[in-house]
């Protein structure tokens, strides 16, 4: 099923640590299903047309897979409304400065982000809720989290 014109729901459900513990990590839940086809509309489509090819390092978890990541139950990416990417082309930071000034959001995140180990180190973590969004903006990294981001 295509959420886009270039993203598909396969690759939303695709873990290569549901594939290592044998974790299903796919849903027919139609609200998820729903809420991710909105999240890639509102972000990540936008950003796959401006960037070029996109890298989508995690999107929807089950819960078991979620756990076993060690992330809080209270994670968007149970619900579908968090994606996890980066643009095979640009750095995270340029990526994530793109969003926060041109695209509506939830919480935008440049995770795990060190500048001492270049610019495609870590990942834009951005989710999106359908009129509710809070247009967070944070860095994490070893050392904590930020408001705003690092440039």
């Amino acid at each position: 099923m295509n959420l886009s014109k270039n993203f598909t729901l396969a690759e939303m459900f695709k873990s290569t640590t549901a594939d290592r513990l044998k974790i299903d990590n796919t849903t027919d839940n139609t609200v998820v299903i729903s809420n991710l086809k909105s999240l890639v509309d509102a972000v990540w489509q936008p950003v796959r047309d401006q960037f070029g090819p996109v890298v989508i390092n995690s999107a929807y978890r089950s819960l078991e897979l979620n756990r076993a990541l060690r992330s809080k139950d209270t994670s968007q990416h149970l619900l579908g409304q968090a994606i996890d990417g980066e643009a095979l082309y640009a750095s995270n930071p340029k990526v994530a400065a793109w969003i926060r000034d041109n695209l509506e959001f939830d919480q935008l995140i440049l995770e795990f982000y060190d500048p001492a180990k270049g610019p495609r180190s870590g990942w834009v973590h951005c989710s999106y809720v359908e009129g509710n969004n809070r247009n967070e903006v944070l860095t994490s990294n070893s050392n904590g989290i930020y408001y705003g981001l690092l440039d």
